[in-house]
Protein backbone atom coordinates (compact mmCIF):
# COMPACT_ATOMS: atom_id res chain seq x y z
CA UNK A 1 0.00 0.00 0.00
CA UNK A 2 1.53 3.29 -0.83
CA UNK A 3 1.71 6.35 1.39
CA UNK A 4 0.53 9.84 0.03
CA UNK A 5 2.96 11.62 3.19
CA UNK A 6 5.08 12.65 0.51
CA UNK A 7 1.89 14.64 -1.48
CA UNK A 8 2.50 18.66 -1.57
CA UNK A 9 -0.19 19.85 0.56
CA UNK A 10 -3.66 20.03 -1.86
CA UNK A 11 -2.24 17.11 -3.87
CA UNK A 12 -4.71 14.68 -2.01
CA UNK A 13 -7.63 16.83 -3.77
CA UNK A 14 -6.15 16.84 -7.00
CA UNK A 15 -5.91 21.00 -7.00
CA UNK A 16 -2.80 22.07 -6.04
CA UNK A 17 -3.74 25.25 -4.86
CA UNK A 18 -5.62 24.41 -1.57
CA UNK A 19 -4.05 26.40 1.22
CA UNK A 20 -4.26 24.69 4.56
CA UNK A 21 -6.95 26.56 6.79
CA UNK A 22 -4.93 29.57 9.02
CA UNK A 23 -6.22 31.88 11.62
CA UNK A 24 -3.37 34.00 13.19
CA UNK A 25 -3.14 37.13 16.20
CA UNK A 26 -1.49 39.83 14.31
CA UNK A 27 -2.15 42.11 17.03
CA UNK A 28 -3.76 42.56 20.56
CA UNK A 29 -4.76 46.06 22.20
CA UNK A 30 -6.58 48.35 24.55
CA UNK A 31 -9.59 49.90 22.29
CA UNK A 32 -11.05 51.30 25.53
CA UNK A 33 -10.74 51.02 29.25
CA UNK A 34 -12.99 52.92 31.90
CA UNK A 35 -12.93 52.19 35.51
CA UNK A 36 -15.34 53.80 37.72
CA UNK A 37 -15.43 54.29 42.02
CA UNK A 38 -18.06 56.92 42.37
CA UNK A 39 -18.61 56.23 46.03
CA UNK A 40 -14.50 55.96 46.97
CA UNK A 41 -13.47 55.96 49.52
CA UNK A 42 -16.66 55.26 51.12
CA UNK A 43 -17.44 52.54 48.57
CA UNK A 44 -13.76 50.43 50.06
CA UNK A 45 -15.21 50.06 53.22
CA UNK A 46 -16.11 46.15 54.35
CA UNK A 47 -19.51 45.21 54.02
CA UNK A 48 -20.79 42.15 55.92
CA UNK A 49 -22.14 40.34 52.27
CA UNK A 50 -20.98 40.47 49.20
CA UNK A 51 -22.20 43.14 46.58
CA UNK A 52 -24.26 42.40 43.53
CA UNK A 53 -22.32 42.31 40.11
CA UNK A 54 -23.37 42.04 37.04
CA UNK A 55 -21.63 41.26 33.60
CA UNK A 56 -22.63 42.37 30.29
CA UNK A 57 -20.43 40.70 27.40
CA UNK A 58 -20.57 41.82 23.79
CA UNK A 59 -18.32 40.76 20.46
CA UNK A 60 -18.21 42.56 17.23
CA UNK A 61 -16.05 42.04 14.10
CA UNK A 62 -15.01 44.31 11.13
CA UNK A 63 -13.44 43.00 8.10
CA UNK A 64 -9.99 45.11 7.32
CA UNK A 65 -9.64 43.41 4.41
CA UNK A 66 -10.20 40.16 2.63
CA UNK A 67 -8.60 38.11 5.02
CA UNK A 68 -8.02 40.24 7.84
CA UNK A 69 -10.88 41.38 10.53
CA UNK A 70 -10.80 43.20 14.03
CA UNK A 71 -13.19 41.86 16.43
CA UNK A 72 -13.44 43.75 19.72
CA UNK A 73 -14.16 41.85 22.84
CA UNK A 74 -16.56 44.18 24.82
CA UNK A 75 -16.44 43.48 28.88
CA UNK A 76 -19.03 45.69 31.42
CA UNK A 77 -18.82 45.13 35.19
CA UNK A 78 -21.11 46.67 38.10
CA UNK A 79 -20.53 46.15 41.66
CA UNK A 80 -23.56 47.35 43.67
CA UNK A 81 -24.44 46.92 47.37
CA UNK A 82 -27.76 48.38 48.03
CA UNK A 83 -28.46 51.20 45.87
CA UNK A 84 -24.57 52.65 45.72
CA UNK A 85 -22.42 51.97 43.18
CA UNK A 86 -19.19 50.25 44.21
CA UNK A 87 -17.36 50.46 41.06
CA UNK A 88 -18.04 50.19 37.10
CA UNK A 89 -15.25 48.69 35.04
CA UNK A 90 -15.90 48.87 30.80
CA UNK A 91 -13.19 47.18 28.48
CA UNK A 92 -13.38 46.71 24.87
CA UNK A 93 -10.09 44.53 23.77
CA UNK A 94 -9.65 43.99 20.08
CA UNK A 95 -7.58 41.88 17.75
CA UNK A 96 -6.50 41.80 14.40
CA UNK A 97 -6.98 38.03 12.90
CA UNK A 98 -5.23 36.86 9.36
CA UNK A 99 -8.01 34.23 8.69
CA UNK A 100 -7.59 32.16 5.58
CA UNK A 101 -8.31 29.31 4.03
CA UNK A 102 -11.65 28.04 5.72
CA UNK A 103 -15.08 27.56 3.99
CA UNK A 104 -17.40 30.52 4.09
CA UNK A 105 -20.10 28.84 6.51
CA UNK A 106 -17.15 28.64 8.87
CA UNK A 107 -16.08 32.32 9.10
CA UNK A 108 -18.80 33.59 11.20
CA UNK A 109 -18.22 31.09 14.08
CA UNK A 110 -14.50 31.27 13.96
CA UNK A 111 -15.70 35.18 14.33
CA UNK A 112 -17.43 35.57 17.24
CA UNK A 113 -16.40 32.01 18.58
CA UNK A 114 -12.84 31.40 18.43
CA UNK A 115 -11.32 35.03 18.14
CA UNK A 116 -13.13 36.14 21.14
CA UNK A 117 -11.95 32.54 23.09
CA UNK A 118 -8.50 33.98 22.13
CA UNK A 119 -9.10 37.32 22.97
CA UNK A 120 -10.85 36.29 26.60
CA UNK A 121 -7.55 35.64 28.81
CA UNK A 122 -5.78 38.79 28.44
CA UNK A 123 -9.49 40.68 28.72
CA UNK A 124 -9.85 39.40 31.35
CA UNK A 125 -6.72 40.34 33.45
CA UNK A 126 -7.11 43.81 32.83
CA UNK A 127 -10.41 43.83 34.29
CA UNK A 128 -8.90 42.02 37.32
CA UNK A 129 -6.00 44.55 37.46
CA UNK A 130 -8.39 47.63 37.07
CA UNK A 131 -10.05 46.06 39.94
CA UNK A 132 -7.26 45.48 42.32
CA UNK A 133 -5.74 48.66 41.15
CA UNK A 134 -9.45 50.44 42.32
CA UNK A 135 -8.64 48.85 45.79
CA UNK A 136 -11.22 46.37 45.48
CA UNK A 137 -10.45 42.70 45.29
CA UNK A 138 -9.45 41.39 41.36
CA UNK A 139 -12.39 40.63 39.97
CA UNK A 140 -12.36 37.44 38.02
CA UNK A 141 -14.53 36.84 35.46
CA UNK A 142 -15.79 33.29 34.74
CA UNK A 143 -15.25 31.64 31.28
CA UNK A 144 -17.75 32.47 28.63
CA UNK A 145 -19.16 30.18 26.42
CA UNK A 146 -18.93 32.06 23.17
CA UNK A 147 -20.59 29.17 21.17
CA UNK A 148 -23.84 29.82 23.52
CA UNK A 149 -23.71 33.25 23.07
CA UNK A 150 -23.23 32.94 19.20
CA UNK A 151 -25.98 30.34 18.75
CA UNK A 152 -28.38 32.86 21.03
CA UNK A 153 -27.32 36.16 18.68
CA UNK A 154 -28.30 33.67 15.29
CA UNK A 155 -31.57 32.63 17.12
CA UNK A 156 -32.38 36.53 18.26
CA UNK A 157 -31.57 37.46 14.64
CA UNK A 158 -34.06 34.90 13.00
CA UNK A 159 -36.85 35.79 15.54
CA UNK A 160 -36.39 39.15 14.50
CA UNK A 161 -36.45 38.39 10.63
CA UNK A 162 -39.59 36.39 11.02
CA UNK A 163 -41.50 39.29 12.82
CA UNK A 164 -40.24 41.78 10.09
CA UNK A 165 -41.65 39.33 7.16
CA UNK A 166 -45.33 38.53 8.94
CA UNK A 167 -45.74 42.06 9.74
Amino acid sequence: MASNDDAPTGAANGNGNQTQPSLSVLAQYVKDLSFESPGAPNSLRGRDKAPGIAINVNVNANPLSDKQFDVNLTLNAKASFDQEVLFNVELVYGGVFAISGFPQEHMLPILFIECPRLLFPFARQIISDATRNGGFPPLMLDPIDFAQMFQQRIAEDQAASSKIQVS
